[in-house]
C-alpha cells in the first residue's frame, strides 16, 4: 500500500483553491462585466440604430441579452481571468464613451 506524500497533498489543495478562485473570478466577470458590456452596448445601439426611437430602444434592449450571453461565453473561453476582466472593462468603457459622445448626434425619429 503506497501513501501519498504530505507535500503532494498540500500542492493539490493549493491548486484546487487557485482553480476555485479563478472560476469565481470568471463568474463575477461574466455577471458584472457582462452587465457592463450589455448596458453599454444597449446605450450605444440606442444612439446609432437608424430606426424610430421606440424601435431603437426595444431592439437595443433585446440585443443586450445576446451580448451578455456572448460575453459570458467569452469570459470562460478566455485564456485567463485577468484577460477576461480587462477586456470587458475596456470594451464597456469604450462603448459608454461613444454612446455619451454621440448622444446629441444620434439618430432622430
Amino acid at each position: 500500500m503506497s501513501e501519498i506524500p504530505h507535500g503532494h497533498l498540500k500542492r493539490r489543495q493549493s491548486t484546487t483553491a487557485r482553480f476555485r478562485w479563478a472560476v469565481a473570478s470568471r463568474t463575477a466577470a461574466a455577471l458584472f462585466g457582462g452587465y457592463l458590456v450589455a448596458y453599454a452596448s444597449a446605450a450605444l445601439l440606442t444612439v446609432v440604430l437608424p430606426m424610430s426611437r421606440i424601435n431603437r430602444a426595444v431592439t437595443a434592449s433585446l440585443l443586450s441579452f445576446v451580448v451578455w450571453t456572448a460575453v459570458a461565453i467569452w469570459v470562460f473561453a478566455a485564456r485567463s481571468a485577468w484577460r477576461g476582466w480587462w477586456t470587458l472593462l475596456v470594451a464597456g468603457a469604450v462603448m459608454m464613451v461613444l454612446a455619451m459622445t454621440w448622444r446629441d448626434y444620434g439618430m432622430r425619429p
